[in-house]
C-alpha cells in the first residue's frame, strides 16, 4: 500500500454550536477562503485542469477575487445565499470561492434537477442569486423577479471582467459556508448547513486518513455539487495544494485515458464506477502506475472487484469511506491494509469523530449488536436551514441520528446494514437489505 505515514496532529476539546462538546484539531485554518489563500501563496502545482484550460492556485485565487468583486457590485453581501446550478467546470470552482470570499453562502444544486425542485430550494433558502449553465437555462425558474440570474458565457465574462478585488473578511468559524440539500427518502429535501468549522475539519480528516500532499493529482468524476465532489476532492485538494482534474461526465474509457495522461494519483468514486473501469478491455494496457489512492463509498465494494484491482494495480490503496451531507462527508474511513479482510465494514471513526450504535430508546448497545448509527464531532453540521423541527428531531445533544442501521465490533469497525425505514420485520426477525 502506498499511504505514507502521517504524524497525528494535536487535538483539543472545544465547545461549538451552542454548547456541543467535541474534539477538534488544535491547529487549523479558520475558513475555506484562508485555505485557498494559503494554497495560492505556497503551492507551485497546477490547481485546476479542465480540457485545455490549466490554472495554478494563484490564478484561481486572483480570478475568484474578481468574480467576488463582480458579485458584490451586483448586490451580493455577507450571508446571502447564491445558488450554483452548474456541472464540473472552471466557473463552478471560481464562483464557489468567490462566494466564500464575500462571506456569502453557496447553495450547490445538481444539474439533473427539474424546475420545480430548483424553485423549491431557491425559495427555501431565500436565494439572492443563481449562477447556472447556459445550456440548461430552460429549467431556471422565472417566478422571482428579485433573483439575480447569471448564466455561463457572456454574462459570466462580464461578471469576471467587471470585478476588481475584495477585502479579506474576518469570518466566524461557525458561520455557514454552504447549504447542501439532502435528497432524503421522504418529504421535501432539507438544507444541511455546512459551516467553516465543518468544512475545514473534513478536509483535514481526508488529508490525514489518506496521507495526501501537494504532489497528488485527483480526477473528479462525481458532481462538484455533491458533498463528495465538493469536500472530498475540490476542498481537500485545495487544502493540500494539489491538482484537481475536472471531468464533465464519467465515462470509463475516457476516465482511464485521462488518468494515464494526467498521472492521476487519487480519486473518489462509487464501486460501480470502479467496476466499469475494470470492464474496459484496454484497462490493463494503460499506464496507471501513478494511481495510489482509490477512495469509494455509497455501497460495498464486491470482494472480486477488490481482488481484481489489486491484481491490476498492486500499489493502489483502496479506502472505503462512510458519511453523509450532515457529516460534511467522512464519518469513518477504512485503513487500506484492512480493506480486503474487512469487506463488510466501512472502517473506523475519523480522528475527531465518534460513532455509537444505539437502540430505539437512545441507549448504547453492546459490541456486535445492531441499532441506529449516531455520529458526533466537529464535522457534524449544526442543523437544517429554516427547519427547526427537523433539526430537533435529527440532532440530539451534539449527536446526529443517521437513520442508518449498523453495528460496531470490539475494534471499532462499523458495519452499515440498512436504512432504519427500510428494515423488514418478518415474523419477529429483522431482515436487512445488506443481507
Amino acid at each position: 500500500m502506498s499511504i505514507a505515514p502521517v504524524h497525528i496532529p494535536p487535538l483539543c476539546t472545544e465547545f461549538h454550536f451552542a454548547g456541543r462538546e467535541m474534539r477538534c484539531f488544535a491547529k487549523r485554518l479558520p475558513t475555506i477562503d484562508a485555505v485557498l489563500r494559503r494554497a495560492a501563496a505556497t503551492s507551485e502545482q497546477e490547481a485546476l485542469v479542465c480540457g485545455a484550460v490549466r490554472l495554478n492556485w494563484a490564478q484561481v485565487n486572483a480570478r475568484s477575487s474578481r468574480v467576488a468583486a463582480g458579485l458584490a457590485a451586483r448586490g451580493v453581501r455577507r450571508g446571502d445565499r447564491v445558488g450554483l446550478l452548474m456541472g464540473n467546470c472552471i466557473e463552478f470552482v471560481l464562483a464557489f470561492f468567490a462566494i466564500a470570499k464575500l462571506g456569502a453562502i453557496s447553495v450547490p444544486m445538481s444539474t439533473r434537477l427539474q424546475t420545480a425542485e430548483i424553485q423549491y430550494m431557491l425559495a427555501d433558502c431565500s436565494a439572492h442569486a443563481l449562477i447556472f449553465d447556459a445550456d440548461i437555462c430552460d429549467r431556471v425558474p422565472l417566478d422571482d423577479p428579485q433573483l439575480l440570474r447569471i448564466a455561463t458565457g457572456s454574462a459570466w465574462l462580464d461578471l469576471e471582467s467587471d470585478g476588481g478585488s475584495v477585502p479579506v473578511l474576518d469570518l466566524d468559524e461557525e458561520s455557514v459556508g454552504v447549504i447542501l440539500y439532502t435528497s432524503g427518502t421522504t418529504g421535501r429535501p432539507k438544507g444541511a448547513m455546512l459551516t467553516q468549522l465543518n468544512l475545514v475539519h473534513s478536509v483535514m480528516h481526508y488529508q490525514f486518513c489518506m496521507g495526501m500532499n501537494s504532489t497528488d493529482r485527483s480526477i473528479v468524476a462525481v458532481p462538484l455539487s455533491h458533498v463528495t465532489g465538493l469536500v472530498a476532492q475540490l476542498l481537500t485538494m485545495t487544502f493540500c495544494g494539489g491538482t484537481l482534474v475536472l471531468m464533465s461526465a464519467f465515462k470509463a474509457a475516457d476516465f482511464i485515458s485521462l488518468a494515464e495522461r494526467e498521472r492521476m494519483t487519487h480519486t473518489v468514486m462509487v464501486p460501480a464506477m470502479y467496476k466499469l473501469c475494470l470492464m474496459q478491455n484496454e484497462f490493463a494496457a494503460h499506464d496507471l502506475s501513478a494511481w495510489r489512492i482509490g477512495a469509494y463509498g455509497g455501497a460495498p465494494m464486491p470482494p472480486a472487484n477488490i481482488e481484481a484491482l489489486h491484481q491490476q494495480l498492486p500499489t493502489l490503496a483502496l479506502i472505503n469511506a462512510y458519511g453523509a451531507t450532515e457529516t460534511t462527508s467522512p464519518a469513518t474511513t477504512m485503513p487500506p491494509m484492512d480493506t480486503s479482510s474487512r469487506g463488510d465494514s466501512v472502517g473506523r471513526a475519523v480522528l475527531c469523530g465518534d460513532i455509537e450504535v444505539r437502540d430505539a430508546q437512545g441507549r448504547t448497545v453492546n459490541a456486535g449488536e445492531t441499532g441506529e448509527i449516531w455520529i458526533s464531532g466537529p464535522m457534524v453540521v449544526p442543523g437544517y436551514w429554516n427547519d427547526p423541527a427537523a433539526t430537533a428531531d435529527a440532532f440530539v445533544h451534539g449527536w446526529w441520528r443517521s437513520g442508518d442501521i449498523g453495528s460496531l465490533d470490539a475494534d471499532g469497525f462499523l458495519r452499515v446494514l440498512d436504512r432504519l425505514k427500510d428494515v423488514v420485520n418478518r415474523g419477529g426477525y429483522k431482515v436487512y437489505s445488506a443481507e
